[in-house]
């Protein structure tokens, strides 16, 4: 969600932050601000909007060799100059910038105010600066490391002070922050894209502690003052995967990287001497894996829709029980954790909150968790027991669109895997195998039907609200249609299995209401085809995805994209991907922002 980014080194400070927030853009914002420090004092600037805004009113000519910069999705207050951050304490010369929220701000600042402090903005993160000046005597990693275990709630905190020049600290509990190691120049940042263009090493933070750093090195300890040995890592994203690559923006970048993307989910992974799929890092024995009786996919959003899909495959497939649960739900549910028992969890960034606060509740429990992550580092892969990488290369739009294709591959690779050993014959496990090692030929087939698919989103673009429906394993890819078509384009649109339209949005078709119904050529073909019949009697337009030659659904639709044939377990990935251009379409003829759609943020540290 909120964007930070600090740094001291030999540059001009300001330009280094404001291209580390330009790249932090994607995870969502309202406003965004810069500090800067040059002897003995701070610029501060800071505006609603976006970060060209910002950029308008920095001096060319700031100097500084040492500052801070923040992104802000507003929590509390509302979105103005004035609660953008960072922010300061009473005498202007300690400035903050947070990343979370803080439960107890209230009462702090309360007491704040007893002791003469003067609050200017309405954010709980003003909270913060006031109180490390609270307790600052010329030494602020010490006042950080008092005033960090009075903050209830989850913080990222980056600050510096005047007093001590070229000098940063930041504190973890709850929400990302990763230090960059450069020549003779360090960053403190919430994501690695912001410092990708100067340095490759990193340190990722764990909660509770605390990192000073200066042009010369950092220094790593807890809240107790005990230090800590860190190990560096590299980052081995290219530049240019952040970039867009000369397409319009992100998310059409991303949406045709999709062969290479679920091609790399896939490759090294499949066992064709044995049929199966191979996992290296699950930490399971095959012995393990066979006592497993049953599965749980804790997920929120896009990752939730994955899993539901997952919980399909393994079910039908592996013959496994497998339950799909929001995370949100979990934490606050006092889960139960029952032998035997795998529970994954799903998260693109690594760092969703309610999947992170579940995970630690059902680990607590005694569950065995495992992790289906993008960015390789983030706190789940580093939590968890175990886990696969889905290795999409990094997703800059908010909306998720690879990611989403490269965590069913996983799934897939997943049940190949655990239905070999148990009711799976060779000869399926084989065909299954070899359906897989086809998709990315298979999605670049889909991804070529986009100037049709642009054609009936101008012709629907409109349209108020609209309806998604699929059966059996490409119900949830319906539900994921829904979600693009309303995240970007702010279209209402609900998904729903078409065998509900019965129980309840039939009574939503008319003439305005267009449904978008999913049939493949599989067991429940007739069923959709009969669901299509009953939206058309009552003058309700039809979009219909079919396989390439299916005349009988072409004839029932007033528009049909087509998809190429292959096995009916496979068609979610092939159905997900015109449903992101549909969704990708309507938006640009509306003029969208497809890749900060309003009030979305990418990655969602608080609850």
């Amino acid at each position: 969600m909120c964007g930070i980014v600090g740094y001291c080194g030999m540059r001009m400070a300001k330009d280094i932050l404001l291209e580390g927030l330009k790249r932090l853009e994607y995870r969502g914002y309202d406003s965004a601000g810069i500090c800067v420090a040059h002897g003995n004092s701070m610029q501060l600037i800071k505006k609603k909007g976006k970060i060209k805004n910002l950029k308008e009113s920095v001096p060319y000519d700031l100097p500084g060799s040492y500052g801070i910069g923040h992104t802000r999705w507003a929590t509390h207050g509302e979105v103005n100059d004035l609660n953008a951050h960072p922010h300061t304490d009473c005498e202007g010369k300690l400035s903050i910038v947070h990343n979370g929220i803080i439960e107890n701000h209230v009462a702090l600042k309360a007491k704040l105010e007893t002791e003469g402090h003067e609050f200017l903005s309405s954010t709980d993160s003003e909270v913060i600066a006031h109180l490390i000046s609270s307790f600052y005597e010329d030494d602020l990693e010490k006042a950080v490391k008092q005033a960090a275990p009075l903050l209830k709630g989850t913080y990222g905190i980056v600050c510096m002070h005047v007093d001590e020049p070229n000098r940063i600290v930041g504190a973890r509990n709850g929400s990302p922050l990763v230090l960059g190691i450069g020549n003779d120049e360090m960053f403190l940042a919430s994501d690695v894209t912001a410092m990708m263009a100067y340095t490759r090493q990193v340190v990722y933070l764990e909660d509770g502690e605390i990192a000073t750093i200066d042009p010369d090195g950092y220094l790593m300890s807890d809240v107790a003052d005990r230090t800590i040995e860190k190990t560096i890592e590299n980052i081995d994203w290219e530049l240019q995967e952040i970039e867009k690559g000369g397409f319009a923006n992100f998310m059409e970048k991303e949406i045709f990287e999709q062969p290479q993307s679920t091609e790399r989910a896939i490759q090294g992974r499949l066992d064709r001497e044995l049929a199966t799929g191979h996992l290296g890092g699950l930490n399971l024995s095959s012995k393990e894996l066979l006592n497993i009786e049953r599965i749980k996919i804790v997920a929120t959003g896009t990752s939730y829709h994955a899993a539901i899909v997952g919980s399909y495959l393994l079910e039908s497939i592996a013959r496994i029980p497998c339950v799909p649960e929001l995370s949100s739900e979990v934490r606050y549910k006092n889960p139960i954790v029952e032998r035997n028992a795998l529970h994954f969890v799903i998260s693109q960034s690594g760092e969703t909150a309610d999947t992170l606060y579940a995970m630690r509740e059902l680990q607590r429990k005694g569950a065995t968790v495992l992790g289906i992550c993008n960015v390789v580092g983030s706190t789940i892969p580093r939590e968890s027991d175990g886990g696969v990488y889905i290795h999409s290369g990094p997703e800059i739009a908010v909306a998720s669109t690879k990611a989403f294709t490269s965590q069913l591959a996983v799934l897939y690779l997943f049940t190949l895997l655990m239905a070999r050993m148990r009711h799976l014959s060779f000869e399926a496990g084989m065909n299954l195998l070899e359906n897989l090692e086809a998709l990315p030929g298979l999605v670049s087939q889909a991804l070529s039907t986009a100037d049709s698919i642009q054609a009936i989103a101008r012709k629907y673009c409109e349209v108020s609200s609209c309806l998604f429906l699929g059966r059996g394993i490409n119900y949830p890819v319906a539900m994921e249609g829904a979600l693009k078509l309303k995240e970007i384009s702010y279209i209402h649109a609900e998904g729903y299995s078409a065998a509900e339209i019965k129980h309840g949005p039939i009574a939503l078709i008319n003439a305005e209401t267009p449904s978008v119904f999913l049939v493949p050529d599989d067991r429940l073909r007739a069923k959709v085809i009969s669901n299509m019949k009953e939206v058309k009697a009552r003058g309700g337009p039809v979009i219909s995805l079919a396989v390439i030659g299916d005349e009988e659904v072409a004839d029932i639709s007033d528009d049909v994209i087509f998809v190429p044939r292959t096995h009916e377990l496979m068609y979610p990935f092939l159905m997900a991907v015109p449903l992101q251009l549909f969704a990708y379409f309507c938006a640009r003829e509306l003029g969208r922002n497809v890749d900060q759609p309003r009030n979305l943020a990418k990655s969602v540290t608080v609850e």
